[in-house]
């Protein structure tokens, strides 16, 4: 699952909410152990996502580097050659 979890961080354009949230689903699947959890624990399974999301968000607006913004498109080039090379074609 956490293989899905991307970094989000120093790209231009900077990461949305709905990449946050996403994310913070897996982040909390992973943990929890769970992809659907049941009716009796999807409140706390919600509060946890919507806690990680925010936590996430808070976190990559106060990070400072000196290095230049990354390209979406250049690393989402790089990562399929990466794919085609391990998984061929």
């Amino acid at each position: 699952m956490c293989r899905n979890i991307k970094t989000l961080y120093n790209f231009e354009p900077p990461a949305t909410e709905e990449e946050i949230r996403a994310a913070a689903l897996q982040y909390v699947r992973k943990i929890s152990g769970s992809t659907n959890p049941s009716a009796a624990n999807q409140g706390v399974f919600d509060r946890a996502v919507d806690e990680v999301a925010r936590a996430s968000a808070t976190l990559l607006g106060s990070l400072v580097t000196t290095a230049a913004p990354r390209d979406r498109e250049a690393e989402a080039a790089k990562a399929h050659a990466r794919a085609v090379h391990r998984f061929g074609a």
